[in-house]
């Protein structure tokens, strides 16, 4: 039962309405007390790091449930954490797709991004976490948790190679020498086709949760953490790897960027403007792989760690910020940082700055659909782990409608970040560790995480100063952020999924295709040779191959049809299970006497 609800009930019973005396009332004691400011709060609990000589503290912190009363300063401490925690999720994805590995925006447009995906993670985040009821009917909009949003890892993989494909089909410019010119008609494009294909996720969610999960398997993507198992664990193989597959992709990029640049001075041939990283007339350009580049993405992954290992409770929920701070620090005092962009950015920024013609993209359509169906799933299993750590519900009328409604609020946020500029959003689950390790599940600090994310974006120099970061620091954190997908997809079939010879073999013919297609991205260009003028043909030709090259989509497919199709075995550890469940035989006297097993095989046992 939920800590404010009855069994029966989905929304809180009507209070008396509060008369204007009793608002102020509440102000005045939540703005001028020592309880309603700082309360009793251990707060050098989040500050005190964790060194061999200093002794733990064995007292357990207080709980904030979900509408309790919390100190305002508390809220305030731990809306940053969480804002801190998912900043680096937030900031990756517009820089990756905007950049020389995307579409190769100016600068300006680059801080634009990044500023406006900080601002409307908080507008949308707050849509999930309030949970509005659709007036007439039996269905809701948001969570009603800390279910805080920001754009989907999953649309990387298929943005970068919808935008290669772009480039190579003539829909996106390059200069005599093949260099890739700005296209923001191609990230308009993605924009207009993702908002179509959100359709398809609200309505997901008017589907019971069971049936969704029995139709589409649990492709759960990103760095995901899954607290309670699925009902449905054989499907479980198939969220296992997609979830691998996209973070084996982007962890090349990642690297790539370690080592000085993902964009055209990462090619093996170049343009003289791309002898060195990230370009002739960036300050302190050296080649790429030169070793002062590995050194600074060493110090981001390095300092990752020793805060895992040393650092406070609030170091360790905000470690990949803490990396991106020190990398920073490094290589503005050795000359790497490129003041100009942070100079020439404006103090403000906003919503639709910048705007893009809005399009839609044939071939982009069927993987842009794929990515839907993974934020559907993705999002069920982010609330569920949402419920469980706020200790609430996770079965029952209320649970089913936090799901939908989250699944819908998904949905409509994806519509909405569209319109907003910004690519398909889906909930984080990191915030879950921060809500175990602080023990707050307490909405207001949702509320003011928003409103930190939305201050950080509005103040664009912050931006720019995100966008000025050299590729060899921002590598060393995406690398560490891409493999945290990966493992997470490891994590998951270790919860459960026996790993008998059946899930074997459907894992095994799903990674072959996907991790080729995933290794070898060019596979399927020379499958198809048609050439003609019949440019409806050709789009759907380019839909197919641009499948067929992103290995999440082929893996799933595959996996998904073998899951289907091939019957459960039963083996001698699953025979085990199976007999463990079955009544349990008492021999009879005569059994004893004559040596029998009490395997339940004999004629003269009897069943309890």
């Amino acid at each position: 039962m939920d800590e404010d609800q009855g069994p029966s009930q989905i929304v809180p019973q009507r209070e008396p309405k509060k008369t204007m005396g009793d608002h102020l009332n509440v102000v005045k004691r939540t703005l001028f007390t020592k309880q309603g400011l700082v309360g009793d709060y251990d707060y050098a609990f989040l500050l005190r790091p964790s060194l061999p000589f200093m002794k733990k503290t064995r007292q357990a912190a207080p709980f904030f449930g979900l509408n309790d009363k919390m100190p305002v300063v508390l809220a305030l401490v731990l809306g940053l954490q969480h804002a801190l925690a998912m900043l680096a999720g937030v900031i990756t994805p517009p820089i990756l797709m905007s950049g020389a590995a995307g579409v190769n925006l100016p600068v300006e447009m680059q801080q634009y991004l990044v500023s406006t995906a900080l601002i409307v993670s908080g507008i949308l985040s707050m849509i999930q976490i309030t949970r509005f009821h659709i007036h007439g009917t039996p269905y809701y909009l948001g969570t009603g948790l800390i279910s805080v949003v920001g754009i989907s890892f999953s649309i990387i993989p298929v943005a970068l190679g919808g935008f290669a494909q772009m480039y190579a089909n003539g829909f996106c410019p390059t200069d005599a020498d093949g260099t890739k010119l700005p296209c923001p008609d191609a990230y308009g494009a993605l924009l207009g086709t993702a908002a179509c294909c959100a359709l398809i996720e609200i309505l997901i969610a008017f589907i019971p949760p069971r049936i969704i999960l029995k139709i589409f398997p649990p492709l759960v993507t990103g760095p995901t953490v899954m607290v309670r198992a699925f009902p449905y664990p054989s499907q479980r193989i198939v969220q296992l790897t997609i979830r691998k597959l996209i973070g084996i992709h982007l962890i090349e990029t990642g690297f790539k960027n370690w080592a000085g640049g993902s964009g055209s001075c990462s090619d093996a041939t170049h343009s003289a403007y791309f002898d060195v990283c990230p370009n002739v007339g960036a300050p302190h350009a050296l080649p790429w792989g030169s070793p002062e580049y590995l050194g600074l993405g060493f110090s981001v992954f390095l300092t990752i760690i020793l805060c895992e290992r040393f650092g406070a409770p609030i170091m360790k929920s905000t470690s990949v910020i803490i990396g991106l701070l020190v990398g920073c620090i490094i290589a503005a005092a050795t000359g790497y940082f490129d003041h100009s962009g942070i100079d020439a950015a404006p103090v403000a920024s906003f919503v639709w700055v910048h705007t893009f013609k809005l399009t839609v993209y044939g071939p982009l359509v069927l993987p842009v659909l794929a990515v839907f169906i993974i934020c559907a799933c993705e999002a069920i299993g982010d609330i569920t782990a949402t419920c469980d750590v706020s200790r609430l519900e996770v079965e029952g009328k209320i649970y089913e409608s936090r799901i939908q409604g989250g699944v819908l609020a998904d949905g409509m946020n994806g519509v909405l970040a569209a319109l907003m500029t910004i690519t398909p959003m889906s909930t984080f689950a990191q915030n879950n560790g921060v809500i175990a390790l602080t023990r707050c599940a307490n909405r207001t600090a949702g509320y003011c995480c928003c409103g930190f994310l939305i201050i950080m974006g509005i103040f664009a120099k912050f931006a720019a100063a995100l966008v000025a970061i050299p590729s060899a620091v921002l590598g060393g954190m995406t690398t560490f952020l891409f493999c945290a997908v990966a493992v997470s997809g490891i994590a998951i079939i270790t919860r459960g999924v026996p790993f008998n010879r059946r899930n074997r073999f459907i894992l095994t013919a799903g990674l072959a295709i996907g991790y080729g297609a995933t290794l070898v991205p060019t596979y399927f260009d020379n499958v198809f040779s048609y050439s003609g003028d019949n440019k409806s043909l050709q789009g759907f030709l380019d839909a197919i191959v641009l499948v067929m090259e992103t290995g999440f989509t082929v893996t799933a497919f595959v996996c998904m049809i073998l899951n289907l199709t091939l019957e459960e075995e039963i083996e001698e550890t699953d025979e085990k299970l199976i007999a463990a469940d079955a009544p349990v035989p008492v021999p009879t006297k005569e059994a004893h006497l004559n040596g029998q097993s009490f395997d339940g095989a004999s004629d003269h046992t009897k069943q309890v």
